[in-house]
């Protein structure tokens, strides 16, 4: 299997693994609350229309879907342009980080258009502090972007 393919495959795998947590979060949850660790993790549905933590939640529609759409769809055929061209001449972590990216774009991509907002069950917190509610693709897409510039910063050979 060339890296190409590895790549595509852990973002399909990551794209399947989102929606299905996703639905599965709306069917069981619902509009109630699951504790798993009380006092730190909550399984809530919270449906975002914003951007991360929120943002543009408040924007007319039109606008936040051309801004929110556009934005997730140049990051995802960007990532995978981008794979497509260097897959060769990229570690294996900054291959996974990328496909981890354009797996979480695409998760959450798919809830955009379809949807119309963004379905986050993840509630983490330390009694009443709040981290913003999350789901698999933000997670994804947080632990690309850190595998990403790790790589860059830390393991990259110097020129």
């Amino acid at each position: 299997m060339t890296a190409f393919h590895k790549f595509i495959t852990l973002v399909v795998f990551i794209v399947l693994l989102d929606q299905i947590t996703k639905w599965i979060a709306v069917k069981f949850i619902g509009v109630g609350n699951i504790t798993i660790i009380p006092n730190i993790l909550d399984l809530t549905i919270v449906w975002n229309k914003g951007a991360a933590f929120g943002v543009l939640a408040q924007a007319p529609e039109y606008i936040r879907k051309l801004i929110l759409i556009g934005a997730s769809s140049i990051a995802a055929v960007a990532t995978i342009f981008y794979a497509y061209k260097k897959a060769s001449q990229l570690s294996k972590l900054e291959l996974y980080s990328l496909a981890l990216i354009a797996g979480g774009a695409i998760g959450n991509l798919y809830d955009r258009i379809i949807l119309g907002s963004v379905r986050d069950f993840i509630d983490f917190h330390i009694g009443k502090y709040h981290w913003p509610a999350f789901n698999i693709a933000d997670a994804a897409i947080t632990i690309g972007i850190i595998g990403f510039v790790v790589s860059e910063l830390f393991l990259k050979k110097k020129r």
